[in-house]
């Protein structure tokens, strides 16, 4: 390979890396102006879990306006929580009263992401009962992890259908190394 070459080639890699962030309009006319961009699902989702951890309001901003935000929302509700504003950009949750420590089994088995109401039922009503939950490749994505961590934190599994831990006593600090 001559040095041409190669230095033809180191170009054509550095030109694919500059246009994988650069986005280049041709045209006539100059543009200006700004995009609002919606939150994060996987930002959102352990963030509406989390309201369950206090009788206080929520006020989130920002939500995407997704099919898996409404699910949880759906889920918080069935909880007993009250969720207003789902469909659009901003949630009021308010969770004085969490009345079960099982959420609907045909909702959790929609969204993998129910698996994050786990620890804040744990805290709040000593109990979590979790049917199998769903999502895109359940089998290949695990919630072992998640189980794992409980355990370090105090919970324990009790036998049953889905997934039963119990931390009557709270849940205490653990260290893991992820």
């Amino acid at each position: 390979m001559t040095q041409n070459h190669k230095d033809h080639e180191a170009h054509k890699g550095n030109e694919r890396r500059r246009l994988m962030s650069t986005l280049l309009i041709e045209g006539g006319r100059r543009l200006s102006g700004s995009v609002d961009v919606e939150g994060n699902k996987n930002a959102a989702l352990p963030i509406i879990a989390a309201c369950l951890l206090t009788k206080a309001e929520c006020i989130l901003s920002n939500v995407p306006r997704i099919g898996d935000v409404e699910v949880m929302a759906r889920l918080l509700v069935d909880l007993g929580a009250e969720v207003d504003g789902v469909g659009t950009t901003t949630l009021r949750v308010r969770c004085a009263n969490v009345t079960k420590d099982e959420p609907d089994g045909a909702l959790v088995g929609r969204l993998r992401g129910s698996v994050l109401l786990l620890g804040p039922l744990l805290a709040r009503r000593g109990r979590a009962q979790l049917a199998p939950p769903g999502g895109d490749f359940p089998a290949r994505r695990t919630i072992a992890m998640h189980l794992q961590a409980l355990e370090a934190m105090g919970a324990h599994a009790v036998p049953g259908a889905g997934h039963i831990l119990e931390a009557p006593r709270g849940l205490t600090p653990a260290s893991m190394y992820l």
